[in-house]
């Protein structure tokens, strides 16, 4: 059964300097919180998953807490670039950032081989584009049955993925619902995981269209309220397109965001 601990001890309790990390959310549940919370704890040397880091992964990386991001597109949504990000591949600051870049589908089917227990995935979502000689984890492999040439890719098998969800029962049952992208996936894959949720319940009422993550499958679950923003989470809070707007100005000159973080976050 699931552990229910607050935000710090969990944090303090499943990841630790040198982690692959998997912080996995789309356009809403993205786990913010927890996010800021590993950078209070200092945590160093994190090789970073996530299929569409955004802002909480440029505030990671600005804090120095990552030495790879593993990814498939990265950018503040719907404003512009990751200045914190672009900062650390361009001139190593605050430290030198490596990047292995994916597709997509390359990081979904990566999610579902390490949630499956296979070694690799195969898909055809490489063949045509440059990645194959960018990317050493992206290889051409011939079909036994057809004798097509496909790709295949790693399996992702992070040592802790983080998520944000709705709700959790007090037996660490987790209910998601509303846009989803690879948080079942990514948690299933994890040797350790951990979801903030909005609230614990006694019971967990049937919803249309969720997901349920069982416990089993939970090592960790902390109550977070709002533990998505500035992101959303579907019928308990909106998206706040402000703070992303403003995160432009603040990530484009490093005393600005140094200050920003010692205030806001640290």
């Amino acid at each position: 059964m699931a552990q229910l601990l607050t935000l710090a001890d969990a944090v303090r309790t499943l990841v630790r300097d040198g982690d692959t990390v998997a912080l996995e959310g789309f356009t809403h549940l993205i786990p913010v919180a927890a996010g800021q919370e590993i950078i209070r704890q200092g945590r160093r040397d994190l090789t970073l998953v996530r299929m569409t880091p955004d802002i909480v992964y440029d505030q990671l990386i600005g804090a120095g807490c990552a030495r790879k991001l593993i990814f498939s597109w990265g950018g503040n949504p719907g404003v512009g670039s990751l200045h914190r990000f672009r900062d650390a591949v361009e001139h190593a600051w605050p430290a030198p950032l490596e990047i292995e870049e994916h597709s997509h589908a390359g990081m979904a089917n990566r999610y579902v081989a390490g949630a499956s227990g296979l070694p690799f995935a195969v898909l055809r979502g490489y063949v045509g584009t440059d990645l194959v000689n960018q990317t050493d984890t992206i290889k051409p492999i011939t079909c036994p049955f057809t004798g097509e040439t496909l790709t295949a890719v790693p399996a992702i098998n992070p040592d802790v993925t983080v998520i944000h969800a709705q709700r959790a029962d007090r037996k660490g049952n987790v209910q998601i619902w509303g846009l989803l992208g690879v948080q079942k996936e990514a948690v299933l894959a994890a040797k350790r995981s951990l979801v903030t949720v909005e609230e614990i319940v006694d019971e967990l009422e049937p919803r249309p269209g969720a997901i349920t993550l069982p416990s089993w499958a939970v090592t960790a679950v902390a109550e977070v309220p709002g533990g998505a923003h500035p992101s959303y989470a579907q019928d308990y809070s909106e998206r706040d397109n402000e703070y992303y707007q403003a995160w432009d100005a603040i990530s484009r000159d490093r005393e600005t965001f140094t200050n920003w973080l010692k205030e806001n976050v640290l």
